[in-house]
This record gives structure tokens, sequence and C-alpha cells, in this order.
């Protein structure tokens, strides 16, 4: 009983220092800190957000890409914004009464109590005409940030645009701590890499009076956090090169992607028709927006990396290699340019073996190619034995990135199309096709999609010798970064590389001697290997297709290069990425007759060429 009579006064007593604590704690609010009486008298403490600098953006040498500039946004708190004179108001605002009901009841709707945005990205000239005069408007305040800004016109797409983000989002657990009237990464690095570049935001606390004229900081801002300025990219972008392939892109529809193949550096990046990144800033964003969207030759459609087409005769050199991992083919393999299997696009010498095949793109030769690879006798039922052979095929050629998205660090990737033997059982039935009714992918037509920056994945694989880094575009986070881990690692075909050195010396032979000799570099000394390629378009003119790498040996580039209709892969993809090569490499078009050409590329005279 003792025991339990000494706990009741130890509970007793607990109970007591509690009380006694509150009780001080209130005299000293009521009577000793007058920080509140202060904030009572004077009706409000506003918590001003701290926007944070976003991380700025840089090319492979240093020049700046994206930078920030100041802006305003005007601020309610619809509790605060009483008895103003409304038409004051909107005329000082430049705004209509309906303007004004509008944009007070969205805020009201968001919050009675809490600030939200009721004008946006005011410019400096904007600011400085409304500033004298929010002393008459209670419950409005400015709060200063910035938005993006372009030194060069260049590098839209890879780029992206930031914009505020959507009811939606805020809404979704995962954009959680962002608030209505921020702004986020909508597309392109500016949306892979939001984390790193947004930043930290801070809060300024600030003492107001009924009017909303500011009184100074609460307690000398001891409750004030700094923003965190957001990381700095350096991209892999070489600016100079990506400028000189969209001046001769413009007023063309296409793609053009540049890899350096030691690294899977992304060199440039064009999807054409472009635009400048500039629209999709400021005030104007939303109207820009809508008239790209609209814009027949969808300027806003990131071909590089969505875009998908028929790869066309490049696919050969695919076809080629999986053979003789197959071991249905070796460089001295000789067949007969047959055109009762398949048309060729020209009359040219015996395809005696693999080099003159690939100098000539002779299509019967890469016809009886596949067919060795599908057809080659796995079971005896005919019917399993094109099945089989072609999931065999399909797993070599995914391994050279085709029917996969490679994992650029951009969005929207898309990963084309190879066909399995799910693919044609879904449109025929498992016993209701054979080799005949696919043989168009044998060269790169029929049920086959890739992006050009697989293309150009694919150069690099060949430059290579069997192996490649995946493509990416930012080559540190923070100026003394590295890249994100995955774009350090080597992904390997599954074709054994003492297969690739017949295969390249092909290419060199269509450059030197066969179907791209336009795109060839000896006047400076260089060896490039590439393959055109003409994909069938049923809608009109053929596309042009070039993928190629230089030098020959310790290559610095590999290039794919897709022009929509503009005919024959000779005619306008490889002398322009012969062109492009050597800007790279030289950072100069050397000799009369080439500059010629690259005054043709632009202007679009180099169509007369093919007739």
């Amino acid at each position: 009983m003792k025991y339990l009579e000494s706990r009741k006064y130890v509970i007793q007593a607990i109970f007591l220092i509690i009380g006694a604590v509150y009780l001080i704690k209130l005299f000293y609010i009521q009577v000793l800190d007058h920080s509140y009486k202060t904030a009572a008298e004077n009706n409000a403490m506003r918590r001003v957000v701290q926007y944070p600098f976003r991380g700025l953006v840089y090319d492979r040498d240093g020049k700046l890409l994206v930078e920030n500039t100041p802006v305003y946004d005007l601020m309610v708190v619809p509790k605060e914004a009483k008895a103003i004179d409304t038409l004051k108001f909107c005329q000082v605002m430049g705004i209509t009464l309906e303007d004004y009901r509008e944009k007070i009841k969205a805020a009201k709707a968001y919050s009675y109590v809490k600030s939200s945005p009721f004008l946006q990205r005011l410019t400096n000239i904007e600011f400085a005409a409304i500033q004298d005069n929010l002393v008459d408007f209670p419950g409005f305040y400015i709060n200063a940030r910035t938005v993006r800004g372009y030194p060069h016109q260049s590098l839209a797409h890879a780029l992206g645009y930031i914009g505020e983000i959507s009811p939606r989002q805020l809404e979704d657990s995962s954009y959680k701590g962002y608030r209505q009237g921020d702004y986020l990464g909508v597309s392109g690095l500016e949306r892979e890499y939001e984390k790193f570049l947004m930043g930290r935001r801070g809060a300024k606390y600030t003492m107001v009076n009924v009017r909303g004229i500011e009184k100074g900081s609460f307690k000398d801002g001891a409750y004030d956090t700094l923003s965190v300025a957001g990381k700095n990219l350096v991209t892999t972008i070489d600016l100079e090169l990506q400028q000189y392939i969209e001046t001769m892109m413009a007023g063309k529809t296409g793609s053009v992607v540049a890899i350096e193949p030691a690294t899977g550096e992304v060199l440039a990046l064009v999807s054409a028709p472009f635009y400048d990144p500039s629209q999709l800033t400021g005030k104007e964003l939303g109207n820009n927006y809508m008239k790209l969207l609209r814009d027949p030759v969808k300027p806003l459609f990131n071909r590089p990396l969505m875009a998908t087409y028929p790869p066309g005769s490049i696919f050969k050199l695919a076809q080629a290699l999986i053979a003789m991992e197959e071991g249905t083919l070796t460089p001295e393999t000789g067949y007969a340019c047959n055109w009762s299997l398949v048309r060729c696009s020209h009359r040219h010498a015996h395809p005696a073996n693999l080099g003159i095949a690939i100098e000539q793109s002779c299509n019967p030769y890469f016809y009886q190619v596949f067919r060795s690879v599908v057809n080659k006798g796995r079971s005896k039922n005919i019917f399993q034995d094109n099945r089989l052979g072609l999931d065999a095929w399909h797993k070599h050629i995914q391994s050279f990135g085709f029917a996969k998205t490679l994992g650029i660090d951009l969005p929207n990737e898309k990963k084309g199309l190879m066909p399995n033997a799910k693919f044609y059982d879904r449109i025929y039935g498992t016993n209701g096709w054979k080799f005949p009714t696919i043989y168009s992918v044998s060269i790169g037509q029929g049920e086959t999609g890739v992006t050009p920056l697989q293309m150009a994945n694919f150069a690099a694989i060949l430059a290579n010798r069997g192996y490649y880094y995946t493509p990416h575009i930012v080559r540190s986070v923070g100026e003394k970064g590295k890249p994100l881990p995955e774009y350090s690692v080597k992904n390997y075909t599954t074709v054994d590389p003492k297969h690739f050195p017949a295969v390249v010396d092909g290419m060199q032979r269509v450059v030197q001697s066969g179907t791209a000799q336009y795109a060839k570099l000896n006047h400076i000394g260089v060896i490039l290997c590439g393959k055109t390629g003409t994909v069938q378009n049923p809608h009109g003119k053929d596309h042009s297709v070039f993928i190629a790498f230089a030098p020959k040996d310790d290559p610095k580039i590999a290039i794919a290069v897709y022009v929509e209709n503009a005919g024959g892969g000779a005619i306008a993809a490889a002398p322009m990425a012969s062109l492009m090569v050597e800007k790279y490499l030289t950072d100069t078009v050397k000799t009369a007759s080439r500059k010629r050409w690259e005054a043709d590329m632009i202007s679009g005279a180099f169509y007369k060429w093919g007739k």
C-alpha cells in the first residue's frame, strides 16, 4: 500500500511540473516576448518562398546552353485581398475585370489563407510598372524567381523545357514536395535530370501590416532558410557540330545522331524540323506550345528517339554478322545476284564474296544470307524450322540494340520493331508462314522499324568491332562530377569480334568504290567506312539513309543520317554525313568542291543530283 501511495504522489508531481512549464511558457509569450504582440498588431506573418537557381547546362567544351533569367510572380492571399479598388487594379495590371474575377476565384479554390500565383512571369519592365502601386492593393505581393534562357537557338529537343506543375501532378504522390505555381522539367534533359537541376527551396518570414506593407523580418530572420541552387550539367554535345548539322538540315525532315564510339557520348542530336528553345519559356510559353503542336510538320516530335523507320540496306551489315556467327556465311561466300528472288537496285558485278556484296548492296545476296540463318535445318518440320531460325536471329539482332530501348538519358525513347516467331504467328497462325512470307526483312524492309538513335548506335558497334556504351547526353552532374554509372558499362553483341573486320572492310569499299563515293574523305587522309540505304516510301519519294564512322582505325565519330523524301542514300544522306564528319574532325570543310557540296546540301540543290 505504501508503494502505491508513493506512486500516486510521483504522478501528481509530474502533472504539476508539466502544468508549471506551460504556465511559464504562456507568461513568456504574453508578457515577455513582444514578437507575438507585434505580429498581432501588424496582422500577419508572411512566408515567402525563396526559389533556388536551377542548374545551368553546358556543352562538352564549357559553352553555356541553358541559363536562368529573372522574372516576377504577383502572388495573392485571398483572405488579405479585401476592399481594393478592382478597377484601378485591373488598369495597373493590364487585365480585364473578368480576368481578375477568374484569377481570384482560382486562388480561393486553391486556398483562402495561403498565397498562390495571380500573374506569372512578369518581366523587369512589367514589374517596375506595378511595383509602386502594390501598396494600394493589400494581399498582393511580388515573389522573384527565374525562368530558362537560351544563348543559342539550338538543341531544343534534347534540352527540353520547364513548365508549371499541373493539378493532376500535384495529386500524384510521386510529386510530393511540389506546390502550386512550382516549375519542373516537362521534356528533354530538364525532365530526365529534374532531381539534380531543381535545387532546394528556401523560405523567408516577414511581418506585414494590414495594408500588406513589409515591416521587417520575423525575429531577425531566425527562422529563414536559404535556397540551395541545383546542380549544373555538363553535356556531351559539341555545340559547333550541332549548329552545323542544324544548318544543313534546315528546311528538311529527318534526323542526325552522332556518337563518340569510345564512350557512347552523343556529340549531336538533331531532329528536323526544329524550333528555337526560347519559344517555350516566358509568358508566351502556352501560346507558342499550341502553335508548335498544331504545326503540320510536327516540330515537337523528337525524331531521333521516337520516329521508327525501316532501316533499309544498312541492315545488311547486321545480317552478314549474324550469319557468320551462325556459321552459314564466310567472307569468301558468294551468291548469285538472282533477280527472281528479289530485285536489285542496280546492275553490278557478280557478288563473289561478302566484300563485293556490301560494296554493291546486292539485295539477292542478302536474301540468301538471311535465308541461310532462318532455314538452317533446326527441325525437319519446315514451319518449326522457320520459327526456331527466326527466334535465333531475333536474339542476335536484339544484342545490337534493336527492338529495345537503349536507355539514353532522355525521355520517350521508342524501342522500334524486329519480328520474332510469335509476331508472325499472331498474323498468320503457327503453320501459316514460311521464309518467302518474311524475306523483305533480309534487306531492312517489311516488318522492321528502328530509330535514328539505334542506327547511330549500330554504327558505333561496328566502329568498336562488337560492343557499345549506352548512348548518353550528360557527361557529368556538376562540373567535376561523372555520368551516371550505367553509362560506363560495355554492352557486347552476341557476335564474336573476329567477324567484324570483314564487314568493316566492306564498308570501306562502299565509300571508296561502291554506292557512297560522294562520302570519301581521302583529301584529309581519313578512311571513312559507311553504308547507304534507300528506304521505300509508299507515300512519296524514298527516304535517304547513311551510317558511317571515321577514321577506320581508332574511330572518333559514328553517325547516322536519315533524310525523309530525299531519294537514295548516296544522293543526300551520304554526302551530308561526310561533310559533318569532316567538320567534326578538322573544324572546317577544306576544298572548293566540298564547299560547293556543302552549299547544295544547305540550299536543297542536292535533289538535282539524282536526276
